[in-house]
């Protein structure tokens, strides 16, 4: 059994989810506390209702987008509130309203994912409503007026911990940050195990690559969104845009760092050097690691930093005494690939001791503003401007949002009729509750939540049983359902299994403290969430299911453009033309974002059935040889950028030898034809010439009394035109 380290504690204890999960749950037991105190429980039960409503659009963000957001969710929850219990007693119109809210909201998705969730959480605010519909106009009013107060009290507390920790939620985003990118770096560190399965470590690296994509852009959010810390004004927010920057960087150089590792294996295995290069990688993660714990925390360091100088001197001594390899591997030139990744793992420390020293408060204190800086963060985010014509342009089947607002609409229409016609319990809101949380926009997720809702429905009615047989005293009780409720809504964006199994069981507790029978609300919880998961899984199956595989085009298409730009920049580069810094940054995010995106899609169309998928052998050969293209014009464009102006990488001509410019304009070739048998319109650029193609074909050989640079940049361009190429054919049989 693992126990946690201090380090994932402080990493648990600290993140922007276990904060969020506090936030929460104050919100919610105070007002219901203060109303039992005053006399007036279900007064505080409503209020506590409109703050869970408006927790449901609270996501991370920047301040401004969560100001908004919840803004607007408050007004959405007292006008469906106000018309969904004016309407209760006409059960017909309350359904035929039920079908039309549900397709309306879930239509706010247009507008991007807050937007949704403020959909969500007016649609959530309709399910709860019902749960004890007003008896009359003035118990309407009185109903709507709390639940807005509670609704209010969640803002405010939300704008009170923002006022009192402004810099709080961009430090743990750039913790987390790091957190990710050194697990990234601990599973690169496996390549080096001559026992590891390659196959199974580069699934294992590109499920990581898709969570530090999902970090890096939150940071992003969080740091180029902020006008208090985009703006430089202060220490701290130049500190934290700086690390952001330093740690995108190393991540860089992280992923470039690719090598033909069964190569390595057969040439280096026996003499017991890769565990040794495998020791200092981990040795690095773990310096990158407990750095972000630091950050999470706010906390400074205590004492010195590790020294992995010692270290490297120590590997590079052994390095000497290794035999160099048998040509017989094939690796060539590449038989100096240890010291080359020496020489890498050298400039991983002193990237990490750099990040480590922006956290220095007499380092940082000397940092300035850079105006040229400044105005660039704003490129690396997205703008969406609310565009009112686009809920219109999104009225047709041909919109996945159209579709999914559509499976939602009669996905709750059946939900209220099932509960009027033929399900009379108690609480048979819950079934049209569980419909709106569960179906999701595609049909992979939501089987997965359904499956997870079920069983722990299952698990927490069972905790929640315990519990209540087990533990008599009324104190004791609600302490273990604040624990309860804090877990539940701290892992409601990372493990949703966890969630389900102790809001159950809290809901239980609660209700107890009604004088419900817990196995009576179990029996009722457990049927009411299978009919209503039965309802979402079913709905999202047949009526116009959205399958990952159907996506697959677009997002090959996408991340075969975004690596074609990048590699075009390494061809400006080859051919002595400068590349603005903050140009190839903005190339090298499109290429992480791309390759994340088409990652995490590929991973979920794995979960649909097995008849829906289309060529997963291909999908992910691709997958891989993309990450692998990547990676070596990260490696390529460092090496390039280090050299000196109008020479390549040490060549002895400008630009490099004519074989380099062969091998990258055929990779080029190869990267454009693939674009085009994915439906890419043809541009000058990617169109082959009669002359490019056979460039392309010809593989570049350096004659023998080319200088050693000049080879070496050679050798490293037909890779990446070998690699290009299987791209290519890979995507011929991903569109025969």
């Amino acid at each position: 059994m693992h126990l946690p380290t201090r380090r994932e504690l402080a990493y648990f204890f600290f993140s922007q989810n276990f904060s969020d999960g506090l936030r929460t749950t104050l919100a919610l037991v105070l007002p219901a506390v203060a109303g039992a105190q005053l006399g007036q429980l279900a007064a505080g039960i409503t209020a506590s209702t409109g703050a869970v409503c408006l927790s449901v659009t609270d996501t991370p963000g920047p301040w401004q987008h969560r100001r908004n957001g919840l803004l607007a969710a408050l007004g959405l929850v007292l006008v469906v509130a106000a018309l969904t219990g004016a309407l209760a007693e006409h059960r017909l119109a309350l359904g035929l309203i039920i079908v039309g809210l549900s397709f309306g909201l879930t239509m706010l998705l247009v507008w991007g994912a807050r937007a949704g969730a403020v959909g969500s959480a007016a649609l959530l605010a309709l399910a709860l409503t019902l749960a004890h519909p007003p008896a009359d106009g003035a118990e309407l009013l009185r109903h709507t007026a709390f639940l807005g107060a509670g609704g209010a009290w969640y803002l405010l507390l939300a704008l009170l911990q923002k006022q009192v920790q402004p810099y709080r939620a961009a430090q743990q985003a750039l913790g987390e940050c790091l957190h990710a990118v050194a697990g990234f770096l601990r599973l690169k560190a496996d390549f080096y195990d001559p026992a590891t399965d390659l196959d199974a470590a580069f699934r294992g690296l590109v499920a990581q690559q898709v969570v530090v994509n999902e970090k890096q852009e939150a940071a992003r959010d969080q740091l180029f969104r902020s006008r208090q810390i985009v703006s430089e004004s202060t220490a701290a927010g130049r500190r934290l845009v700086l690390a952001f920057a330093e740690a995108v960087d190393l991540y860089e150089h992280i992923t470039a760092g690719y090598y033909d590792y069964a190569a390595l294996h057969a040439a280096f295995g026996p003499s017991g050097v890769l565990a040794d290069f495998q020791a200092l990688i981990l040795a690095l993660a773990s310096d990158l690691d407990g750095l972000g714990s630091h950050v999470v925390a706010n906390r400074p360091y205590a004492g010195a930093p590790p020294d992995r100088a010692p270290a490297l001197a120590a590997l590079q001594a052994r390095l000497a005494a290794v035999p160099a390899p048998n040509p017989a591997f094939g690796l060539g030139l590449n038989g100096r690939v240890l010291l080359r990744v020496l020489v890498s793992l050298r400039d991983m420390s002193r990237r990490v001791q750099s990040l480590r020293d922006y956290f220095d408060e007499a380092l940082a204190a000397r940092l300035t503003p850079d105006p040229a800086r400044v105005a660039g963060h704003a490129q690396f985010v997205a703008h969406q401007e609310l565009q009112w014509r686009a809920f219109g342009q999104n009225l047709t089947l041909g919109s996945a949002v159209f579709r999914h607002a559509v499976r939602m609409a009669v996905a709750a229409g059946l939900a209220f009729g099932l509960a009027e016609l033929l399900w009379h319990g108690q609480h048979n809101y819950w079934i049209l509750m569980t419909v709106i949380l569960m179906l999701k926009p595609g049909f992979s997720l939501t089987r997965e939540r359904n499956v997870q809702r079920i069983l722990g429905t299952l698990g927490g009615g069972a905790l929640g049983a315990a519990v209540l047989w087990a533990v008599s005293g009324a104190d004791a009780r609600f302490v273990i359902l604040l624990v309860f409720m804090v877990v539940a809504y701290t892992f409601s964006r990372t493990k949703y299994l966890v969630t389900v199994v102790f809001l159950t069981a809290y809901l239980l507790i609660m209700f107890s403290f009604f004088g419900l029978s817990y196995l009576g609300v179990i029996r009722e919880r457990v049927a009411d969430t299978v009919l209503g998961c039965l309802l979402a899984l079913g709905t999202a199956r047949l009526l116009f299911p959205r399958w990952e595989s159907e996506q697959l085009p677009d997002l090959l298409r996408a991340t075969l453009q975004a690596n074609l730009a990048y590699l075009r920049q390494l061809a400006d580069r080859l051919a002595g033309r400068p590349v603005p810094l903050t140009t190839y940054r903005l190339l090298r995010k499109d290429v992480y974002v791309a390759s994340a995106n088409l990652a995490a899609a590929f991973q979920r169309m794995l979960s649909e059935p097995r008849r829906t998928q289309r060529h997963p052998a291909e999908v992910h050969e691709f997958v891989v040889l993309n990450h692998i293209l990547s990676a070596n014009i990260s490696a390529l464009s460092a090496t390039l950028a280090d050299a000196p102006a109008g020479r390549a990488a040490g060549s002895a001509a400008p630009g490099g030898p004519p074989e380099s410019h062969r091998a990258l304009l055929g990779a080029q070739v190869a990267l454009g034809r693939g674009l085009a048998r994915l439906g890419a319109p043809a541009s000058p650029e990617t169109a082959a010439s009669p002359a490019m193609s056979a460039a392309e074909t010809r593989p570049p050989v350096a004659p023998a009394e080319t200088a050693a640079p000049d080879r070496a940049l050679a050798e490293q361009l037909a890779f990446l035109q070998k690699v290009s190429a299987d791209l290519d054919k890979v995507t011929e049989e991903l569109t025969a």
